[in-house]
C-alpha cells in the first residue's frame, strides 16, 4: 500500500495543484451537501472480512483491540474541493496501514466533528463514508471514500434511532412518571463561563401526587464510561416499570448524566472540568427538594452506580458524608491508587505499561484470558481522539493543570513513565483509600457504616484490586464498611443473580429503601 497514503482530497486552494495530491491510490472525498466548512479528527478505519456481505459499520472496539486498524489525522477548514493529504502510517493503531497482511478489508472513514469518537463512537452529526472492500496486496486498486453530511445534533433527550420496540413502549409507558431534568449549574456556568447544564431523568413513585401526603426516600444514580444521556431514557422507564410492579420499592430515582466533553467527570470538583461535586451537593438536590416530596434528610437520600458510576458513588459519600445515607458503589473504578488498574503509581519508577519485573502491565481480561495491556489500550485511545476517552478522562479528572491549559497526564504516553509530581496530586486530592486513612476520625461519625461495595473477582478491568485495599483501609481506620467481592463475577455479568440478570440491583435498592425505613424516613415495605 505504500507508506505514505494520500487519503482526503480537501485541500486549501493554494495546493490544488499538488502533483502528489493528485496522484493518490486513496481518495475520500466530501460529497455535495456540504453548505458550510467542516473541520475534526478524520478517523479511517480497517477490519479483514471474508467474502460474505459487508458490515454496516467499521467501529473501533477496546474488547477486541487487534481486529479494527485505524489511523487518524485532524482536518481543518474541509470543503468540497479542497485536498489534503494523511500519513496513515504516522497515528495508527495496532500497525501502520503499510504493514496490513494482504487481503479482503472493510475500510470506512468518518470525521469526528466533536472529538468525541474516544467516548462513544461515531454521532450522527459525524459525516461517514459508505463501507467499501478493498484488496490489499500486489496490485490493488484502492477505491475513493466519499464522506456524506451528518445529520442535525439530535435533541438529548432523543432515544438513538434504532432502538428497540419493546424499550420505546416502555418508555412510552413510564412518561406519566418521568420528568426532563434539564438544571442549569451556577456553579459550573461560572467555571465556563457559559450556561452548563446538569442532566437527567427523574423518576416518581407511582401515583406520586405533588399536592398529596407524605415524603419518599431519594435514590441518585449515574452511568459508567460510555453512558450518556439518551441512554438514561431506557434505564429510567426499566426502574419505573420496576416500581409499578413491586419489583422494587416506591422511591424517587434521580438519574444524572455524567459524561462531558473530556469523559465522565465523576461528578468531583476538579480544576480541568468544574465544580461538579459542588454543583450537585448544594445547587441540584436543594432545587430537587424543594420541587418534590423527598425527604430532605441524609438518612434517606442515597447514592450509586457502576463502574465510573461507582467511583462516583464512592466519592460522593466519602466526600460529602453528611449529604448522603449510603453509597452502594459497584465495580468502582480505582479507589485506591496503589492499586490504579494494576499499576502502583506511588511506586518507584512507576510505569503504567510495565511492571516492576518488566511484564506488561494487563487491563482488560476475559476471567484468565487476557484481552489488552495498559499500553495497547492507550495506543487505541490515542489514534482515536486526544479527548473522551477513558485513561484521559481520568486525568482531566485527578490531574492539576498544565500551562497549557490541559490536564497534566500522569504517565508520559510513548514511555508509560508516571510523573512523581502528578501522582502526588492524584493522592492527595482523589485517593479515596487516602483520604480514609488520612482523615479517619474526622469522617467516623458520618461515615460508619454508609459504604457498600460490591465487585466480582474476575472483574474485567482488574478493579477488584483496589477493592481489597479500599476494605483494608476501612478495616485500619476502625469504620465499618460493607465489602463484597462475588466469585467469578466480571465487569458485565455482576448484578446477575441465579436467573435474575438485574438481581444484585434490586438488592441494592431494597436494602436502600430499608435503611431510609429504619431511619423513620419511609413507609412499610409494600
Amino acid at each position: 500500500m505504500g507508506r505514505w497514503l494520500s487519503l482526503f482530497i480537501l485541500s486549501l486552494a493554494a495546493l490544488s495543484a499538488s502533483a502528489a495530491v493528485a496522484a493518490t491510490p486513496l481518495e475520500v472525498r466530501l460529497a455535495p451537501g456540504f453548505d458550510r466548512p467542516v473541520s475534526g479528527r478524520l478517523i479511517v478505519l480497517a477490519a479483514p472480512i471474508d467474502r460474505g456481505p459487508l458490515p454496516a459499520q467499521v467501529a473501533a472496539n477496546p474488547f477486541r483491540p487487534a481486529e479494527v486498524f485505524s489511523a487518524a489525522a485532524e482536518v481543518t477548514f474541509a470543503t468540497p474541493g479542497q485536498a489534503r493529504s494523511i500519513d496513515l502510517d504516522g497515528l495508527a493503531f495496532p500497525k501502520p496501514f503499510s504493514e496490513l497482511a494482504p487481503g479482503d478489508y472493510a475500510i470506512q472513514a468518518v470525521l469526528d466533528v466533536d472529538h468525541l469518537y474516544a467516548y462513544r463512537g461515531a454521532a450522527p452529526q459525524d459525516p461517514l463514508s459508505p463501507v467499501v472492500r478493498i484488496r490489499i496486496g500486489p496490485g490493488a486498486v484502492l477505491p475513493t471514500l466519499t464522506l456524506a453530511p451528518g445529520g442535525a445534533r439530535p435533541d438529548p433527550f432523543a432515544l438513538p434511532d434504532r432502538t428497540p420496540p419493546t424499550l420505546a413502549a416502555a418508555l412510552q409507558a413510564a412518561q406519566p412518571d418521568l420528568d426532563r431534568l434539564d438544571f442549569v449549574s451556577p456553579a459550573l456556568s461560572r467555571f465556563w463561563g457559559r450556561d452548563i447544564p446538569m442532566r437527567g431523568y427523574v423518576v416518581r413513585p407511582p401515583g406520586y401526587d405533588p399536592r398529596g401526603a407524605g415524603l419518599y426516600p431519594t435514590v441518585y444514580w449515574t452511568h459508567g464510561f460510555g453512558g450518556r444521556l439518551s441512554s438514561l431514557a431506557g434505564k429510567a422507564a426499566q426502574f419505573s416499570a420496576d416500581m409499578r410492579s413491586g419489583r422494587l420499592p416506591p422511591m424517587f430515582v434521580v438519574l444524572l448524566d455524567q459524561s462531558s466533553a473530556t469523559g465522565t467527570h465523576e461528578f468531583a470538583d476538579s480544576v480541568n472540568n468544574g465544580p461538579w461535586g459542588t454543583a450537585l451537593t448544594e445547587e441540584l438536590i436543594p432545587d430537587l427538594q424543594a420541587r418534590y416530596r423527598m425527604i430532605p434528610s441524609a438518612s434517606a437520600r442515597f447514592v450509586t452506580g457502576h463502574s465510573s458510576g461507582g467511583w462516583a458513588a464512592l466519592w460522593l459519600q466519602t466526600r460529602y458524608p453528611r449529604t448522603f445515607g449510603g453509597a452502594w458503589a459497584t465495580s468502582p473504578d480505582s479507589s485506591d491508587f496503589h492499586d490504579f488498574t494494576g499499576v502502583d503509581i506511588y511506586g518507584k519508577d512507576a510505569n503504567a505499561y510495565r511492571r516492576p519485573d518488566g511484564t506488561p502491565t494487563p487491563l482488560v481480561r476475559d476471567h484468565a484470558k487476557l484481552i489488552a495491556t495498559f499500553e495497547t489500550f492507550m495506543r487505541q485511545e490515542e489514534v482515536l481522539g486526544a479527548y473522551g476517552g477513558q485513561l484521559t478522562s481520568f486525568d482531566w479528572v485527578f490531574s492539576p493543570r498544565g500551562a497549557d491549559g490541559r490536564p497534566e497526564p500522569l504517565f508520559n504516553r510513548a514511555s508509560g513513565a508516571v510523573d512523581p509530581a502528578v501522582a502526588r496530586y492524584w493522592r492527595d486530592h482523589f485517593d479515596i483509600a487516602w483520604r480514609i486513612t488520612r482523615d479517619a476520625a474526622a469522617l467516623k461519625p458520618d461515615l460508619d457504616g454508609k459504604v457498600h461495595v460490591m465487585v466480582g473477582t474476575a472483574d474485567t478491568f482488574y478493579l477488584d484490586g483496589a477493592a481489597h485495599r479500599l476494605d483494608a483501609a476501612f478495616a485500619a481506620a476502625g469504620l465499618r464498611a460493607e465489602f463484597r467481592f462475588i466469585p467469578d463475577r466480571t465487569h458485565f455479568d455482576l448484578y446477575r443473580t441465579g436467573d435474575d440478570p438485574r438481581g444484585l440491583e434490586k438488592e441494592i435498592f431494597w436494602a436502600m429503601y430499608g435503611s431510609a425505613t429504619q431511619a423513620g424516613g419511609a413507609g412499610p415495605r409494600p
